[in-house]
């Protein structure tokens, strides 16, 4: 029990030493990719028709696009760690992050105005159904959040890849909307959701919530799907971080 309170404490110290030099180096930030159970979409088919690629295929085709273009976006502020670049080399690490992370459905913060959600213990909108997480109606907007279960997950992290920062993808949503007529004919549009979030080094939700766009109805192709709107998703999520880094860094010159 002591060895691994002092070791909590070692890592807690590593943690505070790379807050302080916050200002003074170049921050690298890890990109958690989403499970494969959290991928919800609405048009499968639809590319499977078009694409002949299996279920597994387009998951696994949207899992590591997501994560390269958000690298692709973070790279020209931040140095990288994409955990799907080397699958094998990062396999036990990933498999650990799941382990000690859970989710819950909050209320999505005000990017304007950015404030942690704060998980409501009341959850009567949320039942399980054959191990997975069946959310009822809700008149707010809410999306799925990862909450770190460890207090040591996040400094060891830290200890081996020197990561400050920690983006995780926590879901994906592909939904159809209903199609729409104009005088050019009948049209659908579609809407892709990246639910992430954005921890410190010191396990402090920085930023979470949604990125959401739209894009045409006809589009299959994933990679077309990723090259052309997920890249615009990376480019916000890059822009709300380096927001809120900066407001950090205004709150605690004001101390």
């Amino acid at each position: 029990m002591k060895i691994a309170l002092h070791k909590y404490f070692i890592l807690f110290f590593y943690c505070l030493l790379s807050l302080a030099s916050y200002s003074q180096t170049k921050l690298k930030v890890m990109i958690v990719p989403f499970e494969p159970k959290m991928y919800m979409s609405q048009i499968d088919h639809k590319i499977n028709a078009e694409t002949k690629l299996t279920q597994k295929q387009i998951k696994e085709t949207f899992r590591k696009g997501v994560n390269d273009e958000l690298s692709r976006s973070l790279k020209k502020n931040f140095e990288v760690l994409d955990l799907l670049k080397d699958t094998t080399k990062y396999k036990k690490d990933l498999f650990s992050i799941y382990k000690n992370l859970t989710y819950s459905y909050d209320k999505v913060p005000d990017q304007n105005n950015y404030k942690a959600p704060t998980t409501e213990k009341d959850k009567k909108n949320q039942t399980i159904k054959n191990g997975q997480l069946i959310v009822e109606t809700d008149p707010n907007a809410r999306f799925m959040n990862a909450k770190i279960k460890s207090p040591v997950l996040i400094p060891g992290l830290y200890a081996k890849y020197k990561t400050n920062l920690f983006l995780f993808v926590n879901q994906i949503d592909i939904s159809s909307n209903a199609a729409i007529s104009n005088e050019t004919g009948t049209t659908s549009e579609r809407i892709l959701i990246i639910h992430y979030t954005i921890y410190t080094v010191d396990a402090k939700e920085l930023n979470s919530g949604t990125c959401s766009l739209k894009f045409p109805g006809d589009v299959n192709s994933p990679s077309k799907i990723i090259s052309s709107y997920v890249s615009k998703m990376g480019t916000e999520i890059n822009r709300r971080i380096i927001l809120a880094l900066a407001k950090e860094k205004e709150a605690a010159e004001k101390k």
